[in-house]
């Protein structure tokens, strides 16, 4: 591992140790919150002296990137951050014609079978008309649909498992209202989608990160979280993660999931990208991750395999939880739109076949933006995900920040990865969605190779990091 290569010449080895976990820390690899490891651990693991340890700890406590708790040990910390110290970039771009680039949303276009299934959804409204058009808790027959599709991927699901809301973060925001209380912890990846972050916090809710990236989950490291904070709640997005894209195998499901049960802890699963599988997995996707855990609470949208104009979500549960999140999801809302309804039930009716359609376009769109990045931004770094809808890039400098700024500068609209982050970090990171129109990604590519070597060159780009860092005045839709 770096932290145990040679320091450079002429750099004393504590002052380098002390760098390169600052230097983790800042690129999301040691999230904000962990303890590093005894001094005498870290010696004997390192192979270096207890005067090396000692001294590079409190080099970063005196920098502010770590804190000495009495009986916790040397806590990781950043300076200055907070959950909102960066302003978001990204307008709704609305005019067809306008010669910007929007990278803020992982979203795509509506599928040729949409005005198919509003023509259907139409026909069907008279009879609904009827009555008074509120189904709490979801139309029954959408209520089977979502259902099936759970039966379809091998885990067993009756209607009276799943409740309809207006969309999977509307479905989080449901979970956080019954299940948390000010004060609870949550754990949660880092870095994550940053929506589902706030409906957490507003209920008031102690988040706690735990790292996640090209390497996939850390067992241990989530057990470890698990028996030290011992929160009610782990929000986790297995199937092709966002923004990551990291995709969880069975083994490390499982192993998860028998975390979990060790910790009396239940698993609230992101699954809105779950049928986005664009390379077909060997052997198959893996299982839905309630097949590991019974109590899992699991999120799905129709946003991202169909459409983001359709409002429609959903919450799979055990049959005991579900009463409890319908009384939460009645303080929020009292149902979806039933045309929106209707017309969800007939896309899942054609699901196979639009889905099919919607893997190939994203597939060609993910090759043509992975290929103009690899000619025009060579140092980039970036796994290429099998399936979801993003590449997670890592630029070689710690300046995402400045690189957003200057691409807004230049009309292209991207997302710094700090946004994603818990409790700051991801200073190398920028996310890139592939859902949008690969017409765009020449002009797009272009300008963000403009706007890095423009970053590169401001005297700024490298801001302390302990300095609040304020960019714009944007409202952000990260999507």
């Amino acid at each position: 591992a770096p932290l145990s290569e040679a320091p450079p010449t002429g750099v004393p080895a504590y002052r380098a140790l002390a760098a390169g976990i600052r230097d983790w820390l800042m690129d999301g690899r040691l999230v904000p919150g962990a303890i590093l490891p005894s001094e005498r651990a870290l010696t004997q693991t390192l192979g270096v002296s207890r005067t090396t340890v000692t001294r590079a700890y409190q080099e970063l406590v005196k920098e502010g990137y770590a804190a000495t708790r009495r009986g916790s040990g040397t806590v990781l910390r950043f300076p200055g951050a907070g959950p909102n110290r960066l302003s978001p970039f990204g307008p709704q771009l609305t005019d067809p014609d306008d010669d910007q680039v929007d990278f803020t949303c992982a979203a795509s276009a509506a599928p040729a079978g949409l005005m198919t299934a509003v023509d259907a959804a139409l026909g069907e409204l008279g009879a609904h008309a009827r009555g008074i058009g509120y189904h709490p808790r979801g139309l029954p027959t959408l209520r089977e649909a979502v259902a099936q599709r759970y039966r379809d991927r091998g885990l067993p699901t009756d209607p009276e498992n799943i409740l309809i809301v207006p969309g999977a973060l509307a479905g989080a925001a449901v979970v956080a209202r019954a299940r948390v209380q000010a004060g609870d912890r949550v754990l949660i990846e880092s870095p994550t989608y940053p929506n589902a972050a706030q409906a957490l916090r507003a209920e008031g809710a102690r988040l706690v990160g735990i790292g996640v990236g090209g390497g996939g989950w850390h067992v241990p490291e989530i057990a470890a979280a698990l028996r030290r904070t011992r929160p009610r709640l782990a929000m986790l997005i297995p199937d092709y993660h966002n923004p990551t894209g990291a995709l969880m195998d069975d083994d490390t499901r499982a192993a998860v999931a028998a975390a979990l049960r060790a910790g009396d802890c239940t698993a609230l699963v992101d699954e809105t990208m779950a049928e986005l599988d664009l390379d077909g997995a060997a052997g198959g996707r893996p299982t839905p991750f309630a097949a590991q855990a019974a109590s899992t609470l699991t999120l799905g949208s129709m946003s991202k395999s169909f459409w983001g104009g359709i409002r429609v979500g959903w919450i799979r549960a055990p049959r005991s939880e579900v009463d409890d999140l319908y009384a939460a999801l009645s303080t929020l809302s009292l149902g979806c739109s039933v045309i929106d309804e209707l017309v969800a039930v007939h896309l899942l009716a054609d699901a196979d076949r639009i889905l099919a359609e919607r893997r190939a376009s994203l597939r060609r769109s993910r090759d043509a933006l992975v290929a103009l990045l690899r000619t025009h931004l060579p140092t980039w770094e970036f796994g290429v995900p099998s399936g979801g809808l993003t590449l997670w890039c890592r630029l070689p400098e710690p300046i995402a920040v400045a690189v957003a700024g200057q691409a807004e500068r230049l009309g292209v609209y991207v997302v710094p990865g700090v946004r994603f982050s818990i409790g700051g970090g991801m200073a190398h990171h920028l996310r890139l969605p592939y859902a949008g129109d690969p017409g765009s990604f020449a002009t797009a590519v272009e300008r963000l190779r403009r706007a890095y070597d423009a970053a590169l060159a401001a005297p700024s780009s490298l801001p302390a990091p302990q300095d609040p860092v304020t960019l714009g005045e944007r409202d952000a839709m990260i999507a």
